[in-house]
């Protein structure tokens, strides 16, 4: 059976990390190209993020600056968040949707009081950037790629304030309590568990912007993490990622993503027709699982290898991993008619069949 590899909207490659010259750095390869995989004890390093005690190089990330009077209710009226009250150093979560409602661009924003920093996935700041230049007209707002002149740390952390010059993005996830559990009536969760039993709840996580040319010195002396251990610990969150569980058909209900980064009481955006119609109508066509894989082999699937029930192709591999705990696991998606109880397996590009027992994350 040939597999199947989503279609990812280009990007351009970053440019490597200074930090790849620290002892036992291996580089990452694909979406992460241009930081670190590891640094020679991806288990270590996993473990040295959940007690607070290392940083990951994510300079390879993209960095927008949105500067002006209009740029909040501009950016508003753009996607698919409430942004007209972002007070200074608050931070959200927003995406950008095609006309039918298809995931685009993820924004992770922090408003300074005088601009809006946004970042992206690697590479990704250059389309996005050019779209929004387009749509300013006379609006009073100013969009600049300062990618080369600002780097991202990522920290095992929720504080919203840190030494230095650059504002700190503080990841939302997995947001606020829906209605149903005492919460906000503008958001909804597609999970199958309630809030409180949601492992996102034990990831803190948070991107410091630091000007490039100090990045070698911010993490000296500290222990660094590879994106094989950051990878890991987002897959037991449950914790979508634009580029690894999107592609051309995404809708933002399919991977529990309604939850941080779309508001349902909003004015009208690109794409809300379809958000609101699943939303009331229906549910999506595609649910997000966890597969725990059997861990006898070497091998991982790998982004886009097929997820069969018997010899039928039911789902996609997105991001695959080794936790250092939960041992080989990947995050999929799935049709949501699947049962939860089928008996699946992933199918990796070496030709190993991986059985994989499901756990539900979008619910059916």
């Amino acid at each position: 059976m040939t597999t199947a590899t989503p279609s990812t909207p280009a990007t351009v490659p970053a440019p490597a990390s200074p930090l790849l010259a620290a002892p036992g750095a291996v580089a990452a390869e694909g979406l992460d190209a241009g930081v670190a995989w590891h640094y020679g004890d991806p288990v270590g390093e996993q473990r040295a993020l959940v007690r607070g005690e290392a940083v990951a190089d994510l300079s390879h990330r993209g960095v927008l600056r949105v500067a002006g009077p209009d740029r909040l209710s501009w950016l508003h009226s753009l996607t698919t968040q409430s942004l007209t009250s972002l007070a200074p150093g608050d931070s959200t979560e927003s995406l950008l949707l095609s006309p039918t409602g298809r995931v685009e661009h993820d924004l992770h924003l922090v408003d300074d009081g005088e601009a809006v920093w946004i970042t992206t996935e690697p590479g990704a700041q250059v389309a996005l950037g050019a779209w929004l230049d387009r749509m300013r007209f006379t609006l009073r707002v100013e969009v600049a790629d300062v990618t080369a002149d600002w780097a991202v740390l990522g920290e095992p952390s929720r504080e919203a304030s840190a030494d230095g010059p650059g504002p700190v993005w503080v990841d939302p996830w997995p947001g606020a309590t829906p209605l149903a559990e005492g919460g906000s009536a503008d958001t909804a969760s597609y999970a199958a568990v309630a809030t409180l039993d949601h492992p996102g709840r034990d990831r803190a996580w948070r991107e410091v912007l630091v000007p490039r040319a100090e990045l070698p010195a911010r993490v000296a002396g500290r222990r660094l993490a590879g994106t094989w251990a950051t990878e890991a610990l987002r897959v037991e969150a449950w914790r979508p990622r634009w580029g690894r569980e999107t592609d051309e058909r995404t809708i933002p209900h399919e991977l529990d993503w309604l939850r941080t980064a779309v508001h349902l009481h909003k004015g009208c955006y690109r794409g809300q027709e379809t958000v609101a119609k699943v939303h009331n109508l229906g549910r999506p066509p595609r649910r997000l699982v966890l597969l725990h894989l059997d861990g006898s082999t070497h091998d991982l699937p790998a982004h886009g290898d097929d997820v069969v029930l018997g010899d039928k192709r039911v789902g996609t591999v997105t991001t695959a991993a080794r936790h250092h705990e939960l041992g080989p696991v990947a995050l999929a998606v799935v049709k949501r008619s699947l049962p939860v109880d089928a008996q699946l397996s992933a199918l990796a590009a070496s030709g190993a069949r991986l059985a994989a027992a499901q756990e539900v994350v979008v619910a059916p």
